[in-house]
């Protein structure tokens, strides 16, 4: 099978068990402005449409351009939103887009960012502009999907020893490998095979209804981490929150099963098992401390002032939002490649995201404030972002609420 039947099936795969486009429903795609990622783009737009899209809008992206923009702008126009943007995400979301985004991981786009001017702009536009948007697919109204698509940089930071073509095309059959992409399968049928794998692990930790759970592992990481009441492991596919109930993936691949931490009942220490890629800048070898939820101290070998500028975002920055169980012996985590991408080193580990909840993952949210939310537990930020913290030695104990401790990671897998 050639690089184009590849790219047939690969956004066919996307579109129908991604997103799961309705008919006359609005698509949004974002895809990063790689020649690589402009030819795959058509594919993606030709699906949309045949699968009954009414209309498919294409937002490029480009790191080095953005890096410029943003060196050279002062704080001012960096934290002045425009109404028109405004106007364009309240319009997207009256009319029920859905949305596909395209991660394509570049290791100099974005090297040599101002991490202040970085943050001043990404908050400003989440407490202007984009909090809005965050909800909408947060909390599931639409469906969204995110996917990785592979570029000769990235490629060749993976594969040095490789040629140009050799490279992307050996990184491309890894993406689709780890997303259930074969030359001789049916991806549709395979994603709906992995859900039912992954809804089985949901349904176990559910019954079991956890306290909270204890993480320790060889790194140094000691970490207890209390689960509000109400709260719901998800994992896989997931259904848009209206009377339409559309099942969609909101991550491909996803290995994950997550959940909703409360938001002050986290104390201990963990430390990242893999490098976090944040706005294309790497941040290794770091720890986190929590006391009684909120952040009180961090340090990394490399790429500290990044890390400072993701906690410093706002006050729920300096807590959790996510808690996520992935087994070490995942198809990625076995794969032995750092991806240098979230998207894909989070589904090889176990791992917690600071900041923003998913409201999803509690029950009884409909309707509720910011102020109720953050009584249930449940924290809210203008920023969500992952880190990798499992391990092959990973042990995690659960405690019930009659103080039960149950084993739900051996050995960096799955107890059951």
């Amino acid at each position: 099978m050639n690089r184009n039947e590849l790219y047939e099936k690969y956004a066919k795969v996307l579109v129908e068990s991604g997103v799961n486009i309705q008919k006359n429903q609005p698509v949004q795609i974002r895809i990063p402005l790689y020649p690589e990622c402009l030819e795959f783009a058509k594919y993606l737009v030709e699906h949309c449409y045949k699968r009954g899209a009414s209309y498919v809008k294409v937002k490029y992206m480009n790191g080095y351009i953005d890096k410029i923009c943003i060196n050279n702008s002062s704080y001012e126009v960096l934290e002045e939103i425009p109404d028109y943007r405004i106007d364009e995400l309240k319009y997207d979301q009256n009319h029920n887009i859905c949305s596909i985004s395209i991660t394509s991981f570049d290791p100099d786009a974005m090297k040599g960012i101002d991490p202040k001017k970085m943050r001043a702009g990404n908050v400003a536009f989440q407490k202007k502009a984009g909090r809005d948007i965050m909800n909408y697919f947060g909390s599931n109204k639409g469906q969204w999907c995110i996917a990785g698509f592979p570029n000769v940089k990235w490629a060749k930071l993976i594969y040095p020893e490789l040629s140009d073509d050799e490279a992307f095309d050996k990184l491309f059959l890894k993406i689709l490998e780890t997303s259930h992409v074969t030359i001789d399968n049916d991806p549709v049928e395979e994603w709906y095979q992995h859900n039912k794998t992954i809804q089985k692990h949901c349904a176990i930790l559910n019954e079991y209804n956890f306290k909270e759970l204890h993480y320790k592992n060889s790194l140094g990481t000691n970490l207890i981490i209390k689960l509000p009441v109400g709260h719901i492991w998800c994992g896989g596919c997931e259904e848009t929150n209206n009377e339409k109930k559309i099942s969609f993936n909101p991550n491909m691949p996803t290995e994950e099963v997550f959940t909703c931490p409360q938001r002050d009942g986290i104390n201990g220490i963990v430390y990242a098992s893999k490098p976090l890629v944040y706005g294309g800048n790497i941040i290794k070898d770091f720890y986190i401390k929590f006391v009684n939820g909120e952040i009180v101290d961090y340090d990394a070998k490399e790429g500290k002032e990044y890390l400072k500028a993701i906690i410093d975002s706002d006050e729920g920055s300096k807590y959790l939002g996510e808690v996520a169980l992935v087994p070490y012996h995942s198809p990625i985590s076995m794969s032995n490649i750092l991806f240098y991408s979230t998207l894909f080193d989070e589904n090889a580990s176990c791992h917690l995201a600071i900041g923003a909840a998913y409201e999803t993952t509690v029950k009884n949210t409909d309707g509720k404030s910011e102020e109720e939310l953050k009584k249930m537990g449940i924290n809210d930020s203008a920023v969500h972002v992952d880190f990798m913290v499992g391990t092959s030695d990973m042990e995690i104990v659960g405690i019930t609420y009659n103080n039960q401790q149950i084993p739900v990671f051996i050995k960096g897998d799955f107890a059951f």
